[in-house]
This record gives C-alpha cells, sequence and structure tokens, in this order.
C-alpha cells in the first residue's frame, strides 16, 4: 500500500474531529477559509507548502463536507508523499497530525465538570480512541467516528488491571448495551467515571497506567520486563530493561527508559529457540533462550520457566508482524474489524435466512388454509358439476362436430393457400418474363434512339456537303460565264487581227507591186522578197491554233458547267 494511502487512512478519524470542531451547526459542513487553516498546518508538517491555495477553486461553493474535504486532501496533499518512507516517519507524521487536530478540538473535550484525567492523559486516550474507532456515514454530508463496544471493553479492561482492579465484564455489556456505540466524550467520560479509580487510584498510578496503554497501542509495545542478556565480548549474562516492538528489540540500563543500551532490528528471518542444554543443571540454564537473526545470535534468560515462555511467543509475534507496512495494534484493530464486519455480515445473512424461513412458514400456512377452503368448496361444487357434465357432454359432442367442420374448411382453405401459392407463383413468373420484355424493349429504344442520333448525325453532314457542291457549282457557272465572255472578247480580237493580216497583206501585194514597176533593177531583190516572205499571212498555222485552243477552252468550260 502507498505511504499516502496509510497516513491518510490512519489520521482520517483525528482530522474528522478537528473538522467536526470548525462546523459552526450540525449541517456538517466547514467553510473554506477555516479549512485553509487547518490544511496549511497540515501541509506545513508534511514538508509542503501552498496546498491550502486549491481550496478556493476546489467545488464552486464556499462550503464543503467532510468527503470533499477528504478527497481534495487525499489528491492534493497527500499524494505528493513518496512512497519510500519508512514505518518510523509514516508514525511521527501521524503523531504531528494528531497533535495539530487535537489543537484544533481539544476545547470541545477538556471543558469538563469532574475531571480526573490530565490533559496529556486525555490527548493519549484521543490518539487512542481514533487509531481503534471507525469512520461511519450517517448521511451524505455528515459522518461520526465511533468506537465499536468490544474496543471499548479491550481498552477498558487493559487500564483496570493496570490499576489493579478487577474488571467486571457483564457491568460494562450492560452499560454496552444501554449506549451502543461510544463517541469520544461518552468513551472519556465512562473512563474517568466508572473505570479510573477515583478515590482508589492516585493520580501517578492514572497516568502511568495511560501511559502504558499509549505505548502499547500507538507504538506498538508488545511486551516490556527484565531480561538477562549475554554479552559479545565478555560471555557473562546482564541483567537490562528489554522493550520488545515489532521491529526491534530495545534495551536500557533501568525502567524508567532514559539510558538506552542498543537495540537488536527483527525481520521476518529472524529466529527463536530454546537455548541447547548444558551439563549445568541451574535454574538458569533452564530459563535460557536464543534470538538468531542475520547479524549474529543473542542469548536471554529470565527468572522462571512461565516468563520465558511469554518472552519466547512475544518474540514470535514481533517476527511475525515485523514486514508490515502498518503497525500491530493497527493490524489487529484492522483485523477485528474485518471479523465484526463479517459476524454482522453472517448475523445479517441469518436473520434474513429466518426472516425467509418465517415468509416460507406463512405462506406454507396460507396455502394449507387455502387449500382446505378450495377442498369444501371443491366438495359443493361436485355436485354442480355431476349435474352440469351431461350438458357438457352434449356441448363435447356438438364441438366435436364444429371440429371436423372446421377440419374440413381448414383443408380447403389450406387447397386454396397452395393454389394461391401456385398463382402467385406464375404471376411472379410472368412479372419476371414482363419485367424482362420491358428491359429488352429499352435497350432496343435505346439502341432505335442511338441509330436515330447517328441518321441525324449523318444527315446534317449530307446537308453540309450538299451545300457545299451547290457553292462550288454556283463557282463553277460564274466561273463559265466569265470565260464565255473572255471567249466573246477573244473572238473580237481575233477577227481583229484577221482583218489586220488581210490589209497587211493586200499591202504587201501593193508593194511587190510597185516593186516590180518602179525599180525594177533593184540589186538585191531577193533579200527584199526574203524580208517579205517573214511577214505573216491569213493561212499560217498559229491562227488556227488559237482558234482551236479557244474552243478547247470552251468545251471544257461547258462540260464543268454541266457536271
Amino acid at each position: 500500500m502507498k505511504a499516502m494511502s496509510v497516513i491518510l487512512k490512519n489520521v482520517m478519524n483525528s482530522i474528522w474531529h478537528a473538522f467536526n470542531a470548525l462546523t459552526s451547526d450540525k449541517s456538517g459542513v466547514v467553510v473554506k477559509s477555516r479549512l485553509k487553516v487547518l490544511t496549511a498546518n497540515i501541509g506545513t508538517l508534511l514538508d509542503l507548502y501552498g496546498v491550502e491555495k486549491g481550496l478556493e477553486h476546489y467545488r464552486s461553493t464556499k462550503c464543503l463536507n467532510f468527503g470533499h474535504y477528504s478527497y481534495y486532501l487525499q489528491r492534493e496533499v497527500f499524494s505528493s508523499l513518496p512512497d519510500n518512507i519508512s514505518i518510523a516517519a509514516l508514525r511521527d507524521y501521524e503523531e504531528k497530525i494528531d497533535e495539530v487536530c487535537w489543537l484544533v478540538c481539544k476545547k470541545h473535550y477538556l471543558s469538563r465538570e469532574h475531571p480526573v484525567f490530565s490533559d496529556v492523559c486525555v490527548y493519549k486516550l484521543f490518539r487512542i480512541f481514533c487509531l481503534l474507532a471507525d469512520l461511519i456515514p450517517q448521511t451524505e454530508e455528515i459522518y461520526q467516528v465511533l468506537l465499536h463496544t468490544s474496543e471499548c471493553a479491550s481498552v477498558a479492561s487493559q487500564f483496570v488491571t493496570s490499576l489493579g482492579l478487577q474488571w467486571d465484564a457483564s457491568d460494562f455489556e450492560s452499560l454496552a448495551a444501554v449506549i451502543g456505540s461510544f463517541r469520544f466524550p461518552t468513551f472519556l467520560a465512562v473512563m474517568e467515571t466508572k473505570y479510573s479509580g477515583a478515590g482508589k487510584t492516585d493520580q501517578a498510578g492514572v497516568e502511568e497506567a495511560v501511559h502504558e496503554m499509549y505505548q502499547t497501542f500507538l507504538y506498538d509495545v508488545l511486551k516490556k520486563g527484565m531480561l538477562y542478556k549475554r554479552g559479545y565480548l565478555l560471555p557473562t549474562l546482564k541483567e537490562y530493561w528489554f522493550v520488545l516492538h515489532p521491529t526491534e528489540l530495545s534495551y536500557f540500563k533501568s525502567q524508567n527508559e532514559r539510558e538506552q543500551c542498543g537495540s537488536i532490528p527483527l525481520d521476518p528471518q529472524c529466529r527463536v529457540d530454546v537455548s541447547p542444554p548444558t551439563n549445568s543443571n541451574s535454574t538458569r540454564d533452564r530459563t535460557r533462550f536464543v534470538l538468531n537473526t542475520n547479524d549474529r545470535t543473542f542469548e536471554f534468560a529470565t527468572m522462571d520457566h512461565r516468563t520465558r515462555l511469554q518472552w519466547i511467543s512475544s518474540l514470535q509475534t514481533a517476527i511475525s508482524y515485523s514486514g508490515l507496512r502498518e503497525g500491530y495494534q493497527r493490524s489487529q484493530a484492522n483485523r477485528r474489524r474485518r471479523l465484526r464486519d463479517a459476524e454482522i455480515l453472517k448475523i445479517s445473512e441469518e436473520n434474513r435466512r429466518r426472516t425467509s424461513q418465517i415468509i416460507d412458514m406463512e405462506q406454507t400456512r396460507a396455502e394449507l388454509q387455502a387449500e382446505k377452503m378450495a377442498r369444501l368448496a371443491a366438495e359443493t361444487q361436485a355436485k354442480e358439476l355431476e349435474e352440469i357434465h351431461k350438458e357438457e357432454e352434449r356441448r363435447l359432442q356438438e364441438l366435436e362436430d364444429v371440429r371436423r367442420r372446421l377440419e374440413k374448411l381448414l383443408e380447403e382453405e389450406t387447397q386454396a393457400k397452395r393454389d394461391e401459392e401456385i398463382v402467385r407463383n406464375l404471376q411472379a413468373r410472368v412479372l419476371r418474363e414482363e419485367w424482362e420484355k420491358r428491359e429488352e424493349l429499352e435497350q432496343l429504344q435505346e439502341e432505335q434512339r442511338l441509330l436515330l442520333e447517328q441518321e441525324r448525325e449523318k444527315r446534317i453532314e449530307f446537308e453540309k456537303k450538299q451545300r457545299d457542291k451547290e457553292l462550288q457549282l454556283q463557282d463553277a457557272i460564274d466561273r463559265l460565264r466569265q470565260l464565255e465572255e473572255e471567249r466573246l472578247q477573244l473572238d473580237q480580237e481575233l477577227n481583229i487581227a484577221r482583218d489586220k493580216i488581210l490589209l497587211s497583206e493586200k499591202s504587201k501585194e501593193v508593194l511587190e507591186a510597185k516593186l516590180r514597176v518602179i525599180s525594177p533593177q533593184i540589186r538585191e531583190p531577193d533579200r527584199i522578197r526574203r524580208a517579205l516572205s517573214f511577214m505573216p499571212s491569213t493561212k499560217e498555222r498559229p491562227t488556227h491554233i488559237q482558234v482551236r485552243g479557244a474552243k478547247s477552252f470552251r468545251s471544257k468550260g461547258q462540260q464543268n458547267a454541266e457536271s
């Protein structure tokens, strides 16, 4: 268990007393301003500072109940403690926190009419009460720290025995039956008025008895007494005052426990044995025992055999509880608490079982009475049933006839359902075929639509080509008209050229005639004749070639126009 959980669990009862002392009424809540002082003091004892500042923002209320405050302490204060804290440090923290809580709440417990215990004794009884008591919720916001009657009887009997008085268990049982669970003021009043031995014991004896109980419960003192211890260097027996704790065996020079001579640490590996016999027959040899530890073996001796058995038993108990993280008395109190809870659970289960048995018996008795009444009613109704029997037989026969008719109708209905099932199957098949045909039709429609789209595209393309052909034809007609005009113009030019040629030929003939007449003796007639021979005549080939070319050009234009 973590150190945080151990410390908070051990000091929870004392913190409740301080919390309860800070309440202004019986509502079970305390204002945050008062809790800040208590929280700051607890944090200072744990070497934590500023832990009270978080109360201002913890829960948007001005007051806190004990459940909320304990949760805040667990999360914001005690959770900061390390886990590796020794038992001595844990006990020191617990003592300091209990002292702070006692300073807050002591004014409510020290003001008494006839005090017997001193303030120191009351504080020690307060710590013993907080160790053994239980924190019990009364409501959702109100808690109480109560001491069970068995724990109160244990403390009171030990206290009375320490004072040398006689313990009366029956008297305490009658008192506990009236009181029930003990709160601390009630516990303190009972210890002072009934078991303090007023008038029989002096104040020193009372304080010594309270101190002995305080040492036993708070510091886990299992046993005290004188023992003889053999020395390590000098093998002689020397008498010391020993105090046994679960974790160590301390020894002092005297009973006042002021000068400690040493201590022997105890752990689960230690062992207690009876000392082996020697050749000597002295009484001291018969009362010896040894304590085996990890470091060495210690030899002790007692005054008598009974004391030796007591010390051996106490040492074995201390060794068995030496490895616990909590104290011996606290573990014993927790064990007794678990046993009480188990006993309460057992008693509640027994009561529940008995209640269940009583309820079952009452139910059985009621069932028997009801069965008796039912039997009487059955006897009175038997005659009526006998008279009704014949009527029922007749009605039974009618019902049998009705049953036959119903069976026949049921068969007809079954056959009708079969026929209906067949028709439904046929309808389903026809519907399925209709869906298939519809799908085929839709597919054909889709294909037709695609073909129409393609045909429309082809027609658009054909119309485009036709328009292009018409444009080409119009161009060809325009070109043919232009060529026809050009041909007419060329024919005119050809006629003009032909006239010019004819005129030149006539001029040539006239010149030749004149030359023959005027100058017959020209020396170079041949050269003139050759020069004249180069002049074109109307019958030369170029004229015909030009005309034929024009005709061929015209025939090509006509062909284009016709196409």
